[in-house]
C-alpha cells in the first residue's frame, strides 16, 4: 500500500510510537508525501532516530574504560561514588558497583542528570543484575567529629570493604579512597564517564533518598522528605523554629548558628 494513501493518525499511530523502528525507505515516503503532516512527522522521526544513535554511542561509550580494563585482564571493577556532602542533615553515603561484562541499562547516566523514575528504575536493573553492589555511610556524628571531607573517604572505605569479593580495580569518581590495598584511579566526572561510577552514584543515591524519606517521618517538619537534608528555605526556616534534630550535622555554619 503505498502510504500517501494511509490516513497521517494511523501512520502517527504505527510508527510514532518512541520503541518504533523506523527505517530509510519509510522516511523517504513520509519526505516525498506532499501532506505537510507527513513531512513534519519525517522530521521528527529523524531527530528521534538521531537521539537514540546518539545515545547508543554514548551508552557504548561509557563502558570503554571498564572494557579495555577487563581485556588487559582485571575482570571485577569497581565503581565508587558518593553524594550527601553538602546537606545539613543526614549520612553521607556512598556506594561499590561492580557491574558485569554483558549488562544492559539503558539511561544509565549520573546520578544528577535522571529524574527521580529514572534513577529509582536503574537503581533497581542495577541491584538486580550487578555482579556486586556495597553500600557504606558515614553518620552526621562522624561528619562532625572528622569533617565531611575525612567522613565522605571513610563512607567510601566502607563500600569498597564491603563487597563480597575484594575488586581487581577502582575508578573512583575525582578521588582515592584511602585504606584499601587495591589498585585504584581517580577520574575526574567520572560519574558522567564511566558506566561502573555512574552505576555507584545512582545506587547511593537512590537509597539516601529514600532513608531521608523515612527519617521525614521521624523527624516531620523540616522537609527532609523533599529537600533530603539540603538547605532549603523551608529547612533553614524550620531550623530557626525548631532546632537541630540528632540528625543534623552540628559542624555545618546554619546548624550551628540555629543551635545558639
Amino acid at each position: 500500500m503505498e502510504l500517501r494513501s494511509v490516513p497521517l493518525a494511523e501512520i502517527r499511530r504505527r510508527y510514532g510510537g518512541e520503541g518504533q523502528r523506523v527505517g530509510s525507505a519509510l522516511l523517504a515516503e513520509l519526505r516525498a508525501d506532499p501532506r505537510v503532516g507527513a513531512r513534519a512527522l519525517a522530521h521528527s522521526l529523524e531527530s528521534r532516530r538521531a537521539r537514540s544513535a546518539a545515545e547508543k554511542w554514548r551508552l557504548r561509550h561509557l563502558f570503554t574504560l571498564e572494557r579495555r580494563l577487563q581485556n588487559d585482564g582485571l575482570e571485577r571493577i569497581a565503581g565508587v561514588d558518593e553524594v550527601g556532602v553538602g546537606p545539613l542533615a543526614g549520612p553521607v553515603v556512598a556506594a561499590s558497583v561492580v557491574l558485569p561484562r554483558r549488562i544492559s541499562l539503558p539511561g544509565l547516566n549520573d546520578s544528577k542528570k535522571l529524574s527521580r523514575e529514572a534513577r529509582e528504575r536503574i537503581a533497581a536493573q542495577i541491584r538486580t543484575h550487578a555482579a556486586h553492589v556495597s553500600l557504606g555511610a558515614a553518620s552526621p556524628e562522624e561528619i562532625d567529629q572528622l569533617n565531611i571531607y575525612q567522613a565522605t573517604l571513610l563512607a567510601m572505605r566502607r563500600a569498597v570493604e564491603g563487597l563480597v569479593q575484594p575488586p581487581d580495580m577502582l575508578l573512583v569518581d575525582a578521588r582515592k579512597v584511602p585504606g584499601v590495598e587495591v589498585p585504584q584511579r581517580a577520574l575526574i566526572d567520572g560519574d558522567a564517564r564511566v558506566a561502573c561510577i555512574a552505576a555507584a552514584s545512582i545506587v547511593a543515591k537512590v537509597y539516601r533518598d529514600g532513608l531521608m524519606r523515612e527519617l521525614d517521618r521521624l523527624y516531620p517538619g523540616y522537609g527532609f522528605a523533599t529537600n533530603v537534608g539540603y538547605g532549603t528555605a523551608e529547612h533553614l526556616r524550620a531550623l530557626q523554629r525548631r532546632g537541630p534534630t540528632p540528625i543534623h550535622r552540628r559542624s555545618y555554619a546554619p546548624v550551628d548558628a540555629a543551635s545558639r
